[in-house]
């Protein structure tokens, strides 16, 4: 009978010669990774993965393998195509970076690639972090954030629909974390997770890291960029469990017609799913635009940030709107991976709220119109948007070639494939005044001839 040695050696060379299969699966990743980026192809098939945990499914069946253990083990191996399948695909990060490094070499770069407000956050905040320090508000803070921020962005938010109270608010490091911390707490291996594209890819990024799978429903710009209900409809299966929506739009600044979202919170409703709603864009919107919140569906969720509506981004501070057992789930991600956002950082949000920020999105609106006349000008095709800071333009042409050409020229801008299947698209910011806009689209003009 073998000893605890025998068998330990024997569970060394299983490990060994996993790790050497792994390495095999990481060659074979890369190679598809760069034929799908050839074709022009997602990163994520949902078909494709779907296909292989059924497989997987049906061999734990046939060899009596434990199915939870194995859907851990295939989540960490997906997780890990996506991130070496993504790694060298364009995308406004990307291209961040790159004008990051140029300007740090002396060369003149205009940000149109970015969605950072250059107005600089309200006055007065800068001050409220000084009397947070001596407040003595420096301290180990809940990690769903303090009481009386919590209260007053529970106010705040009822100009968007009903809520309750501050039970269902959670302060976040930025809009990011709280959308991680929902689908960390919500979501598992396997579960179905349809984003309705175009759309920031951190939606898709979360969702891979927890194991969940995800559908992109993709729109048109042939149709105004509304989704379409039957095509969301059918791309859920028995798995869905969370859909994601972004209205405004980031890249379209798309807003859909209210009969739509009707539609899709039905939907939602028929089958028990979650929505999860980014709405950091909402200050900058038409009227038209309605927060999930309106709806009083116990299972969505509302994703807010000072980022936006605020100019604050550096100060990384947001908030999620949802019912209090999600929030409760939520904030013991936070409490393990944070602690809290620091408490100076929510005195400034608290502060924030006080001071009247309305004629911002009267100025990104008049830039936008402005940016919108010089490309129609140029022969690009595009939707007017609704909202939002961007422009999403077909150019006619790889529209990560042209990043790439533009960052030479001093421009910077993002590609269109870094939000889905958009590979002849750029998005541009409106995060500039209007002298460098004009002049960053007097580039564009330039570079397309």
């Amino acid at each position: 009978m073998p000893d605890i040695e025998d068998l330990r050696n024997r569970m060394d060379d299983v490990t060994l010669l996993m790790e050497r299969l792994l390495k095999e699966r990481i060659e074979i990743s890369r190679k598809i990774g760069r034929m799908k980026m050839d074709a022009g192809l997602d990163v994520t098939d949902g078909r494709r993965e779907a296909a292989l945990r059924t497989k997987v499914a049906e061999f734990c069946d046939l060899e009596g393998l434990d199915t939870a253990a194995a859907a851990r083990l295939l989540a960490f191996l997906l997780e890990e195509s996506v991130h070496l399948q993504a790694e060298d695909r364009p995308s406004h990060l990307s291209i961040f970076l790159k004008a990051k490094k140029l300007e740090e070499q002396g060369r003149r770069i205009i940000h149109m690639e970015v969605g950072d407000p250059d107005f600089g956050p309200p006055k007065g905040v800068e001050h409220a972090l000084a009397e947070a320090c001596r407040m003595g508000q420096t301290g180990y803070g809940p990690p769903a954030g303090e009481p009386v921020l919590r209260a007053a962005l529970a106010h705040h938010a009822r100009r968007f629909g009903p809520v309750p109270g501050p039970e269902n608010v959670i302060v976040s490091p930025g809009a990011r974390f709280a959308i991680f911390s929902a689908m960390s707490h919500l979501l598992g291996p396997g579960d179905g997770v349809i984003v309705v594209g175009p759309a920031w890819p951190a939606y898709s990024a979360c969702a891979d890291h927890v194991g969940a799978k995800v559908s992109v429903v993709d729109t048109r710009m042939e149709d105004n960029w509304d989704p379409k209900i039957a095509e969301i409809e059918a791309a859920m299966d028995r798995s869905a469990k969370m859909m994601v929506i972004n209205y405004p739009n980031n890249p379209t600044g798309r807003v859909p017609p209210k009969g739509t979202m009707d539609g899709i919170m039905g939907l939602a409703r028929e089958r028990g799913l979650y929505v999860l709603s980014d709405e950091i864009y909402s200050s900058y919107s038409t009227p038209e635009w309605a927060s999930v919140l309106e709806y009083g569906y116990e299972r969505a969720i509302a994703v807010q940030s000072f980022s936006k509506s605020h100019a604050m981004t550096g100060f990384r501070v947001g908030y999620a709107v949802a019912d209090p057992g999600v929030i409760r789930g939520m904030a013991r991600i936070h409490a393990l991976c944070l602690t809290s956002v620091p408490g100076p950082i929510q005195h400034a949000a608290l502060r924030a709220l006080d001071y009247d920020v309305s004629e911002w999105p009267g100025t990104v609106r008049k830039r936008l119109e402005m940016m919108s006349d010089e490309a129609e000008s140029m022969g690009l095709e595009f939707v007017r948007p609704d909202g939002a800071m961007y422009l999403f333009v077909k150019t006619g042409t790889d529209g990560s070639a042209l990043a790439d050409t533009l960052l030479e020229q001093g421009l910077a801008v993002a590609p269109g494939e870094g939000f889905g299947k958009y590979k002849d698209f750029i998005r541009l910011s409106a995060c500039a005044d209007e002298g460098r806009l004009a002049e960053g689209m007097r580039i564009l003009r330039g570079a397309l001839g």
